[in-house]
């Protein structure tokens, strides 16, 4: 299995941040290519500034389906609601954040 940084991350990939049924992708970082349950997570543990996706590199395996394993890349993951794996739904609202994660305004 991946090894997902943050605070009380459990087997589903959820942390002390979000913890619903629905929470539990975990993302890599542009930045340092590790996975973490959230953006909190990484602010608290990764002892180092984040940086964005560019939009060059969505077609990158980033996302990580707590559920089963499953790594989708940035662009999949934006284009659904759920694991393209195991069907298991993601949290909808997560899409709140991508700015956080991804670049919005950088040209293809």
């Amino acid at each position: 299995m991946h090894d997902v940084k943050g605070t009380q991350v459990d087997a589903q990939t959820r942390c002390v941040h979000y913890h619903s049924d629905i929470d539990i992708i975990a993302l890599k970082f542009h930045c340092c290519g590790t996975f973490y349950a959230c953006w909190s997570c990484h602010e608290e543990h990764a002892g180092h500034k984040p940086s964005r996706w560019p939009r060059e590199q969505w077609n990158q395996r980033a996302v990580l389906c707590g559920n089963c394993g499953y790594e989708m890349t940035i662009q999949e993951y934006m284009n659904t609601s759920s694991c393209s794996s195991c069907s298991h739904r993601f949290n909808e609202r997560c899409s709140l954040h991508y700015p956080l994660y991804f670049d919005m305004e950088s040209r293809p």
